[in-house]
């Protein structure tokens, strides 16, 4: 009598586990869900802040998905981290809120499960591959990957470049020269926005601020570049 007590004990059990297991696999499943064609944010999008600008504008029309491991990244380093960082991951939750109560966009906080050996940057990847997401990222590393994995990256830092006011050939205008270009003649000298403006023979300028007319613009990997020469 006891043996069967026993057996029918751990068949109960057993019962009890696998229900267990099939319940929480359930709702892990449940719990991610990423529409295809979402744009994923990473740690250094969300701490760069200039994502929330982006969406306040209205232009973003996928889903914006952060998932909860990049949240637990932030959270780790608005605990542990120095100072800089500790307010930047600050920072990047509170933009989250900001993202969330922003009405022109829809946001969801994804539970993406256990990290494994890769880290974050591994789990976003995985996701875009996985749902044809695209990545929002400032991460130089991060972007080359997925570039290469054939994912969308949408780039804060080149997005901002491309929106750039740019000079066209013939205008006008007054800069002040602060180094020496590649040429012997060359000065360089830079606009408020940091595009870089090479000079022809203002090299004996250096210090001095020159009227310049623009002759032409040249977009690189390092920003905008710009050529011009001396003016009266």
């Amino acid at each position: 009598m006891e043996i069967i007590y026993i057996v029918i004990t751990i068949a109960i059990l057993m019962v009890l586990v696998e229900t267990t297991y099939l319940t929480i696999k359930k709702l892990r499943q449940r719990s991610l869900k990423v529409a295809r064609g979402s744009l994923l944010l990473d740690t250094s999008a969300l701490m760069d802040g200039r994502i929330v600008d982006v969406a306040k504008s209205g232009i973003i029309t996928a889903e914006i998905i952060v998932p909860k491991s990049v949240l637990e990244e932030m959270q780790l380093l608005a605990d542990k981290a120095d100072g800089q960082k500790r307010a930047r991951a600050r920072i990047g939750l509170d933009n989250v809120k900001k993202l969330q109560k922003n009405s022109l966009v829809n946001v969801s906080v994804v539970n993406d499960g256990e990290l494994d050996k890769g880290g974050v940057d591994r789990r976003l990847l995985d996701l875009a591959k996985k749902y044809d997401a695209s990545i929002a990222t400032t991460d130089y590393n991060l972007n080359k990957v997925a570039k290469v994995q054939d994912i969308i990256v949408v780039n804060v830092n080149e997005l901002s470049q491309l929106l750039r006011a740019q000079a066209l050939p013939g205008e006008k205008m007054e800069i002040k020269i602060v180094q020496s270009g590649q040429n012997r003649n060359q000065g360089v000298g830079y606009l408020d926005d940091g595009t870089m403006v090479v000079v022809d023979n203002a090299y004996k300028n250096i210090g001095a601020k020159v009227k310049v007319e623009v002759e032409r613009s040249l977009q690189t990997e390092a920003g905008r570049m710009m050529f011009a020469k001396k003016t009266r």
